[in-house]
């Protein structure tokens, strides 16, 4: 049975975990292709919340089996926190979890590599510090990289760490000695002992998921694709090189899973109402104002993994028809409609001005975006509070006719309106 993929279309944080929840209930599998545990989802159950990084949105429901692809790189003692988390919750967490045993796995050299980097200001790309791009460059390069299936075999781990920590404890006393920090370094014997440990909690989840997933395809099982991140962090089409270090896009669901994107025949796209990004990199609707610390406040835009408050700006329709173009969407969501109101007046971005010349066509390149002024199309606000509406007929006639220019702009259809975190609090538009 042909399935479906969730992609953010922004900067990331744009509410994708609440969709992907929604529509779980209608398929048989959850998949996370990409990313690691600098990407986060909050998800609203019942009364509970969750903030989940690595465990696939699907994991809160016991009949749906999630799983984790080779394209993700996985950290051992932060996954296994997630699973816990559960466990403590109530949620049981076992044979409806699968992880890739060619997943990739992020040591502690490659944070502290990480950490050595980006004390250099000028080099800083503003990570999360998760170690998550040094442990990609290490699947690149191949001379580095361990897969999770080696953790089982501990005289080939050992022989291969033999090689690798001398390496990296070269390389952080030399990124040590550039940005004046005192490095930390690593012996095979410790790491060996840790990760032993951590393969052994990790076992019964760990196997050939490429094999599964087809086997699951053969037996018309439906399959509910998650991307983490953003759009515009794809380290191809992004800001680059303010990007993450994956590619975050429903194209490469065929590499992060092992499945063909020939079996995603619904593609949708998540947009929240207005835009927000952490770290560095051009934002040409940010602002920088009381608004904006208006909306941070209201919106809790706040790091689901680091904390970090986000940076946050008017909605941008050049971006969007940018991304929605590359994720080949088939509808969008509009998400966190609810935090504007109040807002007298709201903007969304149509096109740019680059000194003496109108730009209508997103430039990937992050120092050409630095050049780009927004161009603005007003439209009147709301004051009524959201959090009650349960119908899309309910909502103010200005909350609607927002949402049917976000749809118009980007020439897509709008599937859902989210207006607060819980379930009930999604609607279906007419638009």
């Amino acid at each position: 049975m042909p399935g479906t993929c969730v992609v953010g279309l922004q900067w990331g944080d744009e509410a994708k975990g609440k969709i992907v929840d929604l529509l779980s209930d209608s398929h048989d599998l959850v998949v996370r292709y990409n990313g690691g545990a600098n990407a986060g989802h909050t998800i609203v159950w019942g009364n509970r919340t969750f903030k989940l990084s690595l465990l696939p949105t699907g994991i809160l429901k016991p009949n749906i089996l999630s799983v984790i692809g080779n394209g993700v790189v996985i950290y051992p003692p932060r996954l296994l926190e997630e699973i816990q988390q559960l466990h403590t919750a109530g949620i049981p967490v076992g044979k409806n979890l699968c992880i890739s045993n060619h997943a990739h796995v992020i040591f502690p050299y490659h944070m502290e590599e990480e950490r050595c980097s980006e004390k250099e200001s000028a080099a800083a790309i503003g990570t999360t510090g998760r170690g998550i791009g040094p442990c990609y460059q290490d699947k690149a390069n191949r001379a580095c990289g361990i897969r999770l299936g080696d953790l089982y075999y501990p005289d080939y781990l050992k022989e291969r760490l033999n090689h690798i920590v001398p390496r990296k404890n070269k390389l952080i006393s030399a990124l040590a000695e550039c940005t004046g920090v005192e490095p930390k370094l690593f012996t095979v014997e410790g790491i060996l002992e840790e990760y032993l440990a951590y393969a052994e909690q990790l076992r019964p989840y760990v196997q050939d998921t490429v094999h599964l997933l087809h086997n699951q395809l053969d037996a018309g099982k439906k399959i509910l694709f998650e991307a983490a991140q953003g759009s515009l962090l794809d380290v191809d089409h992004g800001t680059y090189p303010y990007v993450t270090s994956s590619n975050t896009l429903p194209s490469s669901i065929w590499s992060g899973s092992g499945v063909s994107v020939r079996n995603v025949d619904r593609i949708i796209g998540i947009v929240k109402a207005y835009t927000s990004r952490v770290g560095r990199g051009a934002f040409p609707t940010e602002l920088n104002d009381e608004l904006g610390n208006r909306i941070r406040t209201v919106g809790r835009e706040f790091g689901t993994v680091t904390g970090r408050p986000r940076r946050v700006g008017w909605l941008d329709a050049v971006a969007l028809r940018y991304t929605s173009m590359l994720a080949g969407v088939d509808e969008i969501t509009v998400m966190l409609l609810d935090v504007l109101s109040g807002i007298p007046e709201l903007k969304i971005c149509t096109g740019y001005q680059s000194g003496n010349q109108r730009i209508d066509q997103f430039p990937g390149d992050s120092f050409l975006l630095e050049t780009c002024q927004p161009i603005y199309e007003t439209l009147p606000g709301w004051s009524e509070d959201l959090s009650k509406i349960r119908k899309w007929k309910e909502l103010p006639i200005n909350a609607q006719k927002y949402v049917q220019r976000i749809g118009e702009l980007l020439h897509k259809k709008v599937s859902y309106v989210s207006i607060g975190p819980d379930r009930e609090q999604t609607l279906k538009p007419d638009c």
